[in-house]
């Protein structure tokens, strides 16, 4: 080999090494870009969770309970066997053979025992039919001859049990095809995608709990207008209740005066703050929300009052 096949050779092995090292450091890089963006996301998503279980107990769902592991079972499961087949009723009587370790007890097989000892005693040997000594196993190694019953045909149910089977998939013995191979960077842009999505949600839950049950479309200044106003009117339909017991005599006009102007106000200023405290508070809120105490204190006092005069004015323009 000449110095410019050499030369030409190194040159080849240099560019391959170069292309090498390219290689591994895009490697390098990718996997740096993919361990970033995974711990990103895994910051994203802890903080998701934490968040999401602030919203929880805001709104009065505690966590769910950690499901506890399964036991793991203390052996393995073991497929039961075949059954061993009854003791055949027309074995030859006389002295039985020592049991072997797997003799089954069985019509097929005492009839193979005394078809492979007559052969044996009819060549004169003194070996076992089968053996692998070299000798001829009589007629009870040629299979399929009739009146010989060393190798029976099993019935079917028993076949079934002895034999194996083949299992399909469908019930699970048969391994299903290798799954492939998953691209990290598609399974991290679904992870993202997902992780903006809970974000959008959690948005959409953080605008609702910061909404109270009680007209959550309307302003707190209104709210607060609407429910001392509320409260007033029904204090307005119990002064109404003691004016017509007044009328009638059960209550006298001291009594009469003193709920109108300060008993029934002050029920219905309470009511209403009480109300507004219960469900006008946000689930989520920084701090506690205004109840506007001067406004509904003058609209409870002035409107039972109001609410009476007005009652006297039409009772006194009907009559």
């Amino acid at each position: 080999m000449s110095f410019e096949e050499y030369a030409a050779l190194a040159r080849q092995l240099a560019e391959h090494r170069r292309a090498g090292e390219r290689d591994a450091a895009a490697e390098s890089a990718r996997r740096r870009d993919l361990h970033a963006a995974a711990d990103y996301l895994h910051q994203r998503l802890t903080a998701q969770g934490q968040r999401l279980d602030q919203l929880g107990r805001a709104i009065g769902v505690d966590q769910p309970p950690t499901p506890e592991p399964s036991a793991a079972p203390s052996s393995p499961s073991v497929l039961p066997g075949p059954p061993t087949p009854p003791s055949s009723p027309w074995a030859p009587p006389g002295p039985s053979a020592p049991p072997g370790p797997s003799a089954p007890s069985s019509p097929w097989a005492a009839t193979g025992s005394s078809a492979a000892t007559g052969s044996s005693a009819a060549t004169g040997s003194s070996a076992a039919p089968g053996s692998g000594d070299g000798d001829s196993a009589g007629a009870a190694g040629v299979p399929g001859r009739s009146g010989v019953g060393a190798y029976p045909e099993l019935p079917a149910g028993q076949a079934r049990l002895a034999l194996p089977t083949a299992m399909s998939p469908a019930g699970g013995g048969v391994p299903t095809q290798r799954a492939a191979a998953v691209d990290p960077v598609v399974e991290l842009e679904l992870a993202r995608r997902m992780a903006d999505e809970a974000d959008r949600h959690g948005q959409q839950a953080e605008l609702l709990a910061q909404r109270p049950a009680l007209l959550p479309t309307w302003s707190p200044l209104a709210r607060a207008v609407a429910v001392y106003a509320a409260c007033g009117a029904a204090a307005g339909v119990f002064v109404l209740t003691l004016v017509l017991a007044s009328g009638i005599g059960l209550v006298d006009g001291f009594t009469l005066g003193a709920w109108i102007c300060a008993g029934l106000p002050a029920l219905a200023f309470f009511a209403g703050y009480l109300v507004l405290g219960r469900w006008g508070r946000p689930a989520m809120v920084a701090g506690t929300p205004p109840r506007y105490l001067p406004l509904g204190f003058a609209i409870c006092f002035l409107l039972v009052p109001l609410g009476y005069c007005a009652y006297l004015v039409l009772f006194r323009a009907l009559r």
